[in-house]
Parts: C-alpha cells; sequence; structure tokens
C-alpha cells in the first residue's frame, strides 16, 4: 500500500479558530480525519506530520521519504520562505501536491509567491479543507514506479 506524507507547517495548528473568514472553521485534526477517510477508500497510508518549525518538518520527511510515493505539503508561511523545506522535498524527489485554504493568489504579494511551487506537480489553492482531499485523490492515482 503506497504512503502518502502530510506536511503541515507554521499556524495550521490552530485552524478553526485562525481567522476563520480566511482559513475556515474545520480544524486540522478533522481535515486528518477525513484524509484518513478518503485513504481506506483509496487503499493509501498516510503519515502526518504537523510543525510550527521548519527543522521538525524536515527531519519527518527526511526520515519518511524512502518508503512514501508522494507528498500532500501546506507548508503555511514557510511557503514564501522556507528554502531549507524546499531543499528537503528537492531531495525527497517526491510527487508533491501543494494545498492551500486560501488562495494565496489573491492576498498580500508577498503570500503570492511559493518556493516550492517550481517542485511541485501540482497546487491546489482557495478551495478550503477540501483540497487536501483533491491532492491525496491525484496522488493515489498517479503514484511514480517503485524505487
Amino acid at each position: 500500500m503506497p504512503i502518502i506524507l502530510v506536511l503541515n507547517g507554521p499556524n495550521l495548528n490552530a485552524l478553526g479558530r485562525r481567522d476563520p473568514a480566511l482559513y475556515g472553521s474545520v480544524t486540522l485534526a478533522e481535515i486528518e480525519r477525513r484524509l484518513r477517510e478518503r485513504a481506506a477508500d483509496l487503499r493509501v497510508d498516510l503519515q502526518f506530520c504537523q510543525s510550527n518549525h521548519e527543522g521538525a518538518l524536515i527531519d519527518f520527511l527526511q526520515a519518511n521519504a524512502a518508503q512514501a510515493g508522494g507528498v500532500i505539503v501546506n507548508a503555511g508561511a514557510l511557503t514564501h520562505y522556507g528554502l531549507s523545506l524546499r531543499d528537503a522535498l528537492a531531495d525527497a524527489r517526491l510527487p508533491i501536491v501543494e494545498v492551500h485554504l486560501s488562495n494565496i493568489h489573491a492576498r498580500d504579494e508577498w503570500r503570492q509567491k511559493s518556493v516550492i511551487a517550481s517542485l511541485a506537480v501540482g497546487q491546489v489553492s482557495g478551495l478550503g479543507w477540501r483540497g487536501y482531499l483533491y491532492a491525496l485523490d491525484f496522488l493515489a492515482h498517479h503514484q511514480p514506479a517503485p524505487k
């Protein structure tokens, strides 16, 4: 069964109470539950990591990339400046789908740039928590050949 890593960066642990008008009222725990349900239907295993620290996300990625078939990443603010995370994602050589709850392209100019986008096979932006499900559906059906 393929494994997909789900990385969530700074402040995503505050979903549900952090600016619900912008990010919605669904918590990260609810998103993870919904992803687990969909993953069971797709016969995919998931491994989750949320951290407010870039190094912890990198450590998780480096420890688990060899067994994984893809990455769903919502890097939060690290999207715009997390070059160490970007390098670790590049080194993992896995298909990546970047997810953003809000439409980063319709926000502040500095939020519109993603240092991860050029590595990703796709980006889901502005579709709320459902973006995670779309990313999972894509990765589950587009698995690379075994390493």
